[in-house]
């Protein structure tokens, strides 16, 4: 500790001395430290009082705080609406890097040795432009795997097994994005239903990695060689050149409510950790009970010094923050783009080249803030989603039921475009992270395949999960034997994965999507711990076919910068490193006023261009049709464009390896019903 930074070196460190540990509680009146006997767990054989500074820090020394030791906190203070002091409690150290969970249900911090041999091996750096994020569930992801050991299935080391990231290389995905793998804890309700939380956003410890995916033989040996499994699970990726992120939760615990379990922040400094009313009345701004109150310096101190924690001590390559605009509330509770927290997160010079991903809402007042986040933020675009879900499903099915066309082309062209009216110029399309599905919602299959959401089995009597899904099911609701019904589906989903992978910006595909999983319409599967949720690796014909058309559709984005832009371009100008975006209509010719304001033009075609800085010019050209029924098109004549060479067709099952027909500007082509079409412009 330094006087200029009197919250340094919190948790657990060793020192010439023995080990120290450090807490911060403002209003606590005593704390102390409990160690338990190295054979039995529940035997506290020595208790050290820890002293206090004048910053609310509470400290203590003794050579027995050594790796492999557990350890408790119990802490004494005053009464009152806001405060929840009780030393019968034996609460976990926040900054903990090991959790043990007994057969009592108890917790204990565990003392780690954070050693590990990196053997050279460093971060991929991969630039954002070149970035594709597969969000994925760490067990569901190789759970049901038949060539991955039995015993490692479901756990860090499956990921880092050859099986799996020789998968994701040939996929060619760039980053994985896992579900919370912090440690976490089901909620009180869910555990008296007989379920459990499966997507992890109930976070029990920030600092420590969630103990139940390591495999067997690393928990019989405790929370140490957890640590190192996940250690070596990052070092396998980004051996592969694969980059590992984390879903993060710092927007609230899994103490839940005011009556909810005390395990730790409740039992230290309610008053500090918590937003609440003068009353003691909680805040809550997530939706889980309670709000972690970053306008209290301490707490957004513990929410930096986890992410180094991750970022440089266990090498991950970057964040997406669960509801990040709590993160961002004020003393007042009022959302501030300029928060403390949110610039420090992206101007750190501890967290420097980390990819920083904001989900930029969350369900208090002033919630919805895409858009609104600091420079060096990418964040999740629901506007994305909404306007590609419309163009492709719900426009359809109000075209094909009552004849109205929806909204025409000029919105899903701004989206296709990067959301330049989302996101501030200097920002650039790079800030938009493109999604049309995510863990929470429907799978891409069950876009297709159903109206309404199906979630009777989570325990709410089908209340829980969103009524607005935007989604067609083309006819019949769930499975069906149409084969035109099973085609219109595939179709869709070839559209909707062709505008995801082909648009300026971040593409997040969801883990399964890939191959077209379903959940059985079951849009909030959070409490499913079962193959419903797990991907399957018995995959039938079709199935195969969108997993090529997936895998095809990353190579052309790899190779055509053109539809990668760093920048928004400038009108009348030239910027480096942004596309230069010319729009024609169905005739080949520029788009009118009218034809981008025509709730009845559904056919656009996108010309773009490179400005190239560090890669080769590169020109494509993209056309749109979102009619069931076929039209023709004329290929425009553009200055400096000599041919067209076709490199994708949505309206065939299975992409063509080989690059298609070329050709000449001017030439009439047929689009099928509901389609894309991707040409390189030579």
């Amino acid at each position: 500790m330094t006087a200029a930074d009197p919250l340094a070196n919190m948790g657990v460190r060793r020192t010439a001395h023995g080990g120290e540990i450090r807490v911060w509680s403002e209003h606590a009146e005593k704390v102390e430290l409990c160690l338990f006997d190295d054979k039995d767990a529940n035997w506290i054989y020595k208790t050290v009082e820890l002293a206090r500074d004048r910053h609310g820090v509470w400290f203590g020394r003794t050579r027995e705080l050594v790796p492999g030791r557990r350890y408790n906190l119990r802490v004494y203070g005053p009464q009152g609406p806001m405060h929840r002091f009780d030393p019968s409690r034996l609460l976990l150290d926040p900054y903990g890097k090991g959790i043990q969970r007994l057969s009592s249900g108890s917790q204990r911090s565990v003392v780690v040795d954070g050693s590990f041999d990196w053997a050279g091996v460093t971060k991929p750096n991969t630039p954002l432009d070149h970035t594709v994020i597969y969000e994925a569930h760490l067990k569901g992801l190789s759970e049901l795997n038949p060539r991955i050991p039995e015993e490692l299935r479901g756990t860090y080391a499956g990921l880092a097994h050859e099986t799996t990231i020789g998968y994701l290389k040939n996929l060619g995905v760039t980053a994985v994005q896992l579900l919370p793998v912090q440690s976490f804890v089901s909620e009180q309700r869910l555990i008296k239903q007989g379920l459990r939380n499966y997507w992890g956003y109930n976070t029990l410890g920030f600092f420590s990695p969630h103990a139940l995916y390591a495999s067997k033989a690393a928990q019989a040996q405790g929370p140490g060689a957890n640590l190192r499994e996940f250690k070596g699970m990052v070092k396998l990726l980004h051996e592969a050149g694969i980059e590992v992120l984390l879903d993060v939760v710092y927007n609230h615990t899994a103490e839940e409510g005011p009556e909810g379990p005390t395990t730790s922040f409740r039992g230290i400094d309610n008053a500090g950790y918590y937003r609440q009313t003068s009353s003691g009345t909680y805040i809550d701004v997530t939706g889980c009970g309670n709000s972690i109150n970053t306008a209290t310096p301490a707490v957004s101190r513990m929410i930096l010094d986890s992410l180094r924690f991750w970022a440089n001590e266990v090498q991950v390559d970057g964040f997406r923050f669960d509801l990040a605009a709590t993160l961002g509330r004020n003393a007042d509770h009022y959302y501030d783009p300029q928060h403390p927290l949110l610039t420090q997160i992206v101007s750190d010079p501890l967290l420097q080249n980390v990819k920083m991903i904001a989900e930029p809402w969350d369900v208090g007042m002033g919630g919805w803030q895409t858009g609104n986040f600091p420079d060096g933020w990418s964040e999740w675009n629901d506007r994305y989603r909404d306007r590609m879900r419309k163009f492709w499903l719900r426009d359809i099915r109000s075209i094909r039921e009552h004849g109205d066309p929806g909204d025409g082309v000029g919105m899903l062209a701004t989206r296709l475009a990067g959301s330049s009216n989302t996101f501030a110029q200097h920002r650039g399309p790079l800030s938009s992270i493109n999604f049309v599905t995510a863990h929470d919602g429907f799978t891409m299959a069950d876009l297709t395949a159903y109206d309404s959401k199906h979630n009777v089995g989570n325990g709410e009597s089908n209340r829980d999960g969103t009524d607005n899904n935007m989604s067609f099911n083309h006819g019949v609701e769930g499975p069906t034997s149409s084969r035109p019904i099973e085609a219109s589906r595939r179709q869709a989903m070839r559209n909707l994965m062709g505008t995801l992978l082909l648009s300026a910006g971040v593409p997040l595909i969801t883990a399964g999507d890939e191959f077209g999983r379903s959940q059985k319409g079951n849009n909030n599967a959070y409490c499913h711990d079962s193959e419903l949720t797990w991907l399957s690796w018995d995959r039938r014909r079709w199935q195969k076919d969108h997993w090529k058309t997936t895998q095809h559709l990353l190579k052309l984005r790899r190779e055509n910068p053109a539809l990668r832009p760093v920048r928004f371009g400038i009108f009348g100008e030239t910027t480096p490193s942004a596309s230069q975006m010319d729009w024609y209509d169905v005739h080949g010719s520029s788009m009118s006023v009218y034809d981008w304001n025509s709730a009845e033009n559904r056919t656009l075609q996108y010309m773009a261009a490179s400005t190239p800085e560090h890669e080769e010019f590169n020109r494509i050209l993209l056309v749109i049709h979102g009619v069931e029924a076929p039209v023709t098109v004329t290929l425009p004549v553009h200055l400096g464009v000599t041919s067209y060479t076709e490199l994708w067709d949505s309206g065939n099952d299975s992409p063509n390896p080989e690059e298609g027909p070329t050709y000449e500007p001017g030439t009439v082509i047929e689009m099928a019903p509901s389609s894309l079409r991707l040409f390189r412009a030579n």
